[in-house]
Parts: C-alpha cells; structure tokens; sequence
C-alpha cells in the first residue's frame, strides 16, 4: 500500500471525478484577498472544505445518545457561514466535496492543524472502498470555551492509500448505509 501524491490525485479527480467539486491547488485567499484556512490538493492529500450547513449537539432535550437509536432532537440545526460549538460539545457538519472511492483505495481523514492547535478535534471514519457520498464531518471542541467552525474552508485532509490489488468485497459491494449519502448523515441502526 502506498500514499498517493498531488499528481495522483489531480489525475483521478479530472479524469475519474473522485473529487468534486476539485480544486487543483492550495487555496489560501479569499475574495478581496482575505485569508482562509487552506484547502484544495496538498503534496500528498486533498484538503476538504465543510458546508454551511450543522447540526450543534445540544442537551436540551436531556435525550441519551444511542447510535442504535439516535435521537435528533439531540441536534439544533445552524446555517451560516461560522458554527460556534459550546465548550466540550460537538457539531456535525458535511464536506463541500463529493468523493467516489476507488475500489483500490482507502481514504483516512485527519484534521487540519489550525484546529487541532485551537482544542477542536475533527473525527471521520475511513473512506472504504468504491464508498461515495460526501462526507460527514465530527468536530469535537475540547475546550471549556465555545470554538468557532468555518464554512467554506479547509477543515480536513484526505490521505489515500492505494493498494496493489484491489479488495474482494467493497462498500459498494456490501450494500453500505451510508453509500451515496449527501448532506450532514446522522448515525443509522
């Protein structure tokens, strides 16, 4: 198994649409030059960005939380272009980018320092392959403050590992829950 670099990653992007939308480069500015959390094709990953679109843990409803039988008034819904998550709670939120996995390829996420250094910890399972959907992003603030999310920006980065063989049975394969999701996916049983 090897990690794939930028140029990889470009050719499956263009040509087999792994990646859309794509951005070929490090992204860095904004209009009117404003700075942003990086995103776009990294020396050997692909920088995510996440929606506008979040779903902030809340315990109003003084619900449990049971990944077998998930409550989604456990969830306030945010729009916008900032989430603030309150001190040592959690968001979910999904990728602008739509992946399609290919059947040789394994995909970690990991996130992106200028979180990680601020106490906010993004959580994603790997990308299994021949897997598609956009991803669901958990952002985790460890703090005893409130943390603040970007839309729009570079929150994760995508390594992919590529195998010499490819896999007897992939996601597709298996009939995955969570194949071709869109938008933030809560947990299903």
């Amino acid at each position: 198994m090897s990690i794939k670099s930028d140029k990889w990653i470009k050719e499956m992007s263009l040509k087999h649409k792994m990646i859309e939308p794509f951005e070929p480069e490090q992204v860095r500015e904004g209009k009117d030059n404003q700075k942003l959390i990086s995103y776009g094709t990294s020396s050997y990953g692909y920088d995510v960005r996440c929606s506008g679109e979040f779903k902030v843990f809340t315990n109003i409803h003084s619900a449990t939380v049971d990944p077998k039988k998930f409550d989604e008034n456990s969830f306030v819904d945010v729009e916008g272009d900032v989430c603030v998550i309150p001190p040592n709670s959690f968001a979910l939120a999904s990728t602008i980018e739509y992946f399609r996995i290919p059947r040789n390829v394994l995909t970690i996420c990991l996130g992106k320092s200028t979180y990680a250094r601020c106490g906010i910890i993004v959580n994603v399972t790997p990308l299994e392959p021949e897997w598609e959907g956009h991803v669901t992003l958990e952002f985790s603030n460890t703090t005893s403050l409130p943390a603040k999310i970007y839309a729009n920006e570079g929150v994760a980065q995508m390594l992919f590992l590529e195998s010499d063989e490819e896999c007897e049975v992939s996601y597709k394969d298996r009939g995955g829950k969570y194949q071709g999701q869109t938008g933030v996916t809560l947990p299903k049983a």
